[in-house]
């Protein structure tokens, strides 16, 4: 069936419903914005205080505590988790990146980006 087949009344059921994706697709890009400048502040402290770029317990909270709120809000705990592994290798790859425009080279680097981290 294509969409030109489609009754009126659902056409218009499924457009409202696809309008709603889509801000809510623009809701997460916004706050995902937003979560990037905020680590990228953690970065830069970290990179000025010649941290490591990675917090493995502190991921290894932030991974509980959003499996947690996943189950809560009944969404998958293990999609919540592999979301969440994802940002946290990005965030990762940030911090070290400003740790080596700052010039702090290697210093710190745990070298495990795969595992969880919430880049703060």
């Amino acid at each position: 069936m294509s969409t030109s087949e489609i009754d009126a009344s659902v056409r218009a059921e499924l457009n409202r419903l696809r309008e709603s994706i889509d801000n809510i697709d623009a809701a997460v890009v916004h706050m995902l914005a937003e979560r990037f400048k905020a680590t990228q502040q953690v970065g830069r402290l970290k990179a000025d205080h010649r941290l490591p770029p990675a917090d493995p317990a502190r991921e290894t909270r932030q991974i509980a505590r959003l499996r947690q709120l996943a189950q809560s809000a009944n969404l998958d705990p293990a999609f919540a988790e592999k979301l969440l592994n994802f940002i946290i290798a990005e965030v990762i790859r940030h911090h070290e990146r400003i740790a080596d425009e700052a010039g702090n080279g290697d210093a710190g680097r745990t070298g495990d980006t795969t595992a969880a981290a919430t880049g703060a």
